[in-house]
């Protein structure tokens, strides 16, 4: 099964921010860049899975009016991961014990208090296995958490207990990874 797992294009908020749930959207510009790229390369018909987030809902749509045959169905498994009541916050702001003990736990601190790594794969790890039972072709407009998940997941990894495991490499903004699943 072929997957075109897409990255959106760059979100539009103060670089060394901390965000994954938080809402937003994308560069206008790039998002349609990316759209037109993308449907150049898409077979018709193919099944479009987004994330709610505005980012990824931007491309979905802009996806649409020029490919009318690519509905998108919003999965909320396809978001990024939540980072509570750090959402919004510098990066640098944040206490350091509190990145401390996230790194020190990393599968399980629910850093910000609201989902740990760990949930996080096993809610990417589901919407994978449901792309698999459904066999046909498939394209996820989604973000870098989702593509580092994946990763793990190509490599039998369905969990991971430090932090030097997640996974450094992502789509760029606006681009996408082939896979086959």
């Amino acid at each position: 099964m072929k997957l075109w797992l897409v990255r959106h294009a760059r979100p539009l908020i103060e670089p060394g921010i901390c965000y994954g749930a938080t809402d937003m959207a994308a560069d206008a510009e790039a998002t349609q860049a990316s759209a037109q790229a993308l449907a150049q390369v898409l077979p018709q018909g193919v099944r479009v899975m987004t994330s709610p987030l505005q980012r990824c809902t931007q491309l979905a749509q802009a996806l649409q009016t020029l490919r009318p045959d690519l509905q998108a169905t919003t999965d909320s498994r396809l978001g990024e991961m939540n980072f509570g009541c750090w959402e919004g916050v510098r990066w640098d702001a944040i206490p350091k014990h509190d990145f401390d003990h996230w790194m020190a736990n990393f599968s399980t601190w629910r850093f910000g208090g609201q989902e740990s790594v760990g949930e996080f794969m096993q809610r990417v790890a589901s919407a994978r296995a449901d792309a698999l039972r459904h066999a046909g072709p498939s394209v996820w407009i989604t973000h870098a958490g989702v593509a580092r998940t994946m990763t793990l997941l190509a490599q039998g990894l369905t969990r991971v207990e430090r932090a030097d495991q997640w996974p450094k490499a992502t789509p760029e903004w606006g681009q996408w990874w082939e896979w086959e699943l």
